[in-house]
């Protein structure tokens, strides 16, 4: 045992890790990366254009991964996520479009904007609590409960626009996906917002300990007092909220809403999560890492999209990553073992 303590503490030092966080194994992977693509594109990668491209792909991706987030903290997952934006994004666009037209009183369509906005919020933080009371009270698996609403939220949104795009906001609403604000994207702003927001939320208050605590050992937490069923609740109703968040992002950015935007980022909000450091059984992670994984995700797409490579390829490599990280995570978990 002692042999194999000793090489492995061998192979760390050779990889040139410490035990140590995987946030330090993402600053350490986002430099070199970065670094990595400086060289091999000097007049490009850290154009203008490109760092705002980057920009604004982070914010939608970013909300729709807390939104993912949070539920694997507490041991579960929502697989529900992109149908809940695009059911909240087509309400949203539906109100706009349909009761504001030329003409419409400044103040008239002020009201309407702002109800639009607020129903698309409500529909997505509805679904959340759906899913939540299948969970929580019907003790169906997150796993079952979500892909079930996941797979009615989507055929409902075909159904109600008919497979169209629903195009054509008024001037304030696409502001929101494509204005500056200082010179920053007002997206980026948003996403800022809410980054701070569920790590305060996470880190110091109660409902922040009880979704760790969930995560952990979800019968010790209802033996210690705490009433599990509305936690998830909550849990579920918060990840929906962010969910009609990034929905309000995403069809502000293309001036349009549609049944099947986003799809393909359902994959790649685990993908983040995991690569964050949340454990996918629940009860460990930190917002921090989550946002460091988004950044390195974007550079990685960046960086390949510049030199040329299949989308494909950029896939590929971000399983390669997970799997190292992951790597990482057991030799460190080894090295501390063997040091205790």
């Amino acid at each position: 045992m002692r042999e194999l303590m000793f090489d492995l503490k061998r192979i760390a030092g050779l990889l040139g890790i410490r035990a140590g966080s995987t946030r330090t194994y993402l600053v350490v992977l986002l430099l070199m990366l970065t670094g990595i693509f400086s060289i091999a594109l000097p007049d490009q990668f850290f154009r203008i254009a490109n760092l705002q491209s980057m920009a604004s792909q982070i914010p939608e991706l970013g909300i729709l991964a807390m939104a993912m987030m949070i539920t694997m903290l507490s041991g579960g997952i929502n697989l529900a996520i992109i149908a809940s934006a695009n059911m909240a994004g087509i309400v949203t666009a539906y109100i706009l479009t349909h009761f504001i037209a030329i003409g419409t009183p400044a103040t008239t369509a002020a009201l309407v904007m702002m109800g639009a906005v607020i129903a698309g919020l409500a529909v997505s933080m509805m679904i959340g609590l759906l899913n939540g009371w299948i969970i929580a009270y019907l003790s169906v698996s997150p796993i079952l409960a979500t892909l079930g609403t996941m797979t009615l939220i989507q055929g409902l949104n075909v159904l109600l626009t008919k497979g169209y795009v629903i195009s054509g906001f008024p001037e304030p609403i696409v502001f929101i996906g494509n204005g500056l604000v200082l010179g920053i994207p007002l997206p980026i702003l948003i996403f800022v917002a809410c980054a701070l927001f569920m790590s305060l939320l996470l880190r110091k208050t109660a409902f922040g300990v009880s979704v760790y605590m969930m995560g952990s050992n979800e019968k010790a937490t209802l033996f210690s007092g705490i009433r599990v069923k509305r936690v998830t609740l909550k849990i579920y109703a918060l990840s929906g909220l962010y969910c009609g968040i990034a929905a309000l992002i995403m069809i502000s950015r293309f001036n349009s809403a549609k049944a099947g935007y986003a799809s393909s980022y359902l994959l790649v909000t685990i993908l983040a999560a995991v690569l964050g450091g949340v454990d996918p059984f629940g009860g460990f992670g930190k917002m921090m890492g989550l946002v460091l994984a988004l950044l390195i995700l974007q550079v990685i797409s960046s960086g390949l999209n510049l030199l040329g490579m299949s989308a494909h390829l950029t896939m590929a490599l971000w399983g390669g990553i997970l799997i190292f990280i992951l790597f990482l995570n057991q030799l460190r978990d080894r090295l501390g073992h063997a040091k205790s």
